[in-house]
C-alpha cells in the first residue's frame, strides 16, 4: 500500500501536508507524533473514512479513491471503538462477519486471549481490558493483507501485551503489511522496523528505530523523541 503526497484540511487548519509512506509486506510500521500531529487523519484517509483534498492511496496498485473493495483487506483497530451496549459478543463477532462478508476464524484468537468465559455476555458488562481483547479478535479475524492498529494495547494486561505482541509478530512472519500508532515507545523499540514520525501534519522523520536514536542523539527512543520535540519547540 502506497501513500503518495496526501493534504488535508479542515477549514484553515492544514493537518497533512504532502504525507508519502509506503506499507511493506512484512514489516511493521510505528507512526508516531504528538498529539495533534496527524496520525488519526492519516490512518482515517487510509481507510477512506477522510477524503483527501490532495493526494492518493494505492493498495494492489489500484486507486483507492475510485474502488473501495480494498477495505476487504484491511483489518482495522480503533482507539475507541463503539457498538451497541446491548450485543453478546457472539453477537458481535457474527454482525462483522456478515458486514465484512466473510468467514473469519475467531476461535483461536478467543482462546489465546481467554475470551470463551465471555462469548454470551453483553459489551457493557465487560471491563475495558476484555473490550481490547475483543478488538483485537474483530481485527485479525481475516486474513488481511494490511492490519491498522490506532493504539492497540490501551487496557491491555502485561499477559495480554505479550499474546499481542506475538499475535504481530506471527502476521509479520505471513509477510503481512503492519501500520500502528503508540504512546507505548518500548512497544515501538521491541517490534517497529520502520518509524515515521510526524510533526504538524509532516513527516519529520522516517526509518529505523537506531537511526532515529543516532540522529537525534537518544540513549533511548524515549529521549530521542524529546529531543526532537526540544528542538522543535526552540525553533
Amino acid at each position: 500500500m502506497i501513500v503518495k503526497d496526501l493534504h488535508k484540511a479542515y477549514g484553515k487548519n492544514q493537518v497533512l501536508k504532502g504525507v508519502d509512506l509506503a506499507l511493506q509486506p512484512g514489516m511493521i510500521t510505528a507512526v508516531l507524533g504528538p498529539n495533534g500531529s496527524g496520525k488519526t487523519t492519516l490512518i482515517k484517509s487510509i481507510l477512506g473514512m477522510v477524503i483527501a483534498q490532495k493526494g492518493e492511496v494505492i493498495a494492489g496498485g489500484v486507486n483507492t479513491g475510485r474502488d473501495w473493495h480494498y477495505r476487504r483487506d484491511i483489518g482495522y483497530l480503533p482507539q475507541i471503538a463503539r457498538f451497541p451496549e446491548n450485543l453478546k459478543v457472539r453477537e458481535l463477532i457474527a454482525m462483522v462477519k456478515d458486514i465484512r462478508e466473510q468467514e473469519g476464524d475467531p476461535d483461536e484468537l478467543s482462546a489465546l486471549f481467554h475470551l470463551d468465559p465471555f462469548m454470551n455476555k453483553p459489551l457493557r458488562h465487560l471491563s475495558g481490558g476484555t473490550r481490547q481483547k475483543v478488538n483485537i479478535l474483530l481485527a485479525f479475524m481475516f486474513d488481511s493483507k494490511y492490519f491498522i492498529l490506532d493504539e492497540p494495547t490501551a487496557g491491555l494486561d502485561p499477559l495480554a501485551l505479550t499474546h499481542f505482541k506475538d499475535l504481530l509478530l506471527k502476521e509479520k512472519q505471513k509477510d503481512k503489511a503492519i501500520l500502528m500508532t503508540t504512546h507505548i515507545v518500548h512497544l515501538v523499540e521491541e517490534l517497529a522496523d520502520e518509524v515515521v514520525f510526524l510533526l504538524e501534519g509532516k513527516i519529520y522523520f522516517q526509518g529505523g528505530v537506531k537511526q532515529l536514536k543516532e540522529k537525534y542523539q537518544g540513549e533511548s527512543l524515549e529521549k530521542a523523541i524529546a529531543n526532537i520535540l526540544t528542538l522543535e519547540n526552540h525553533a
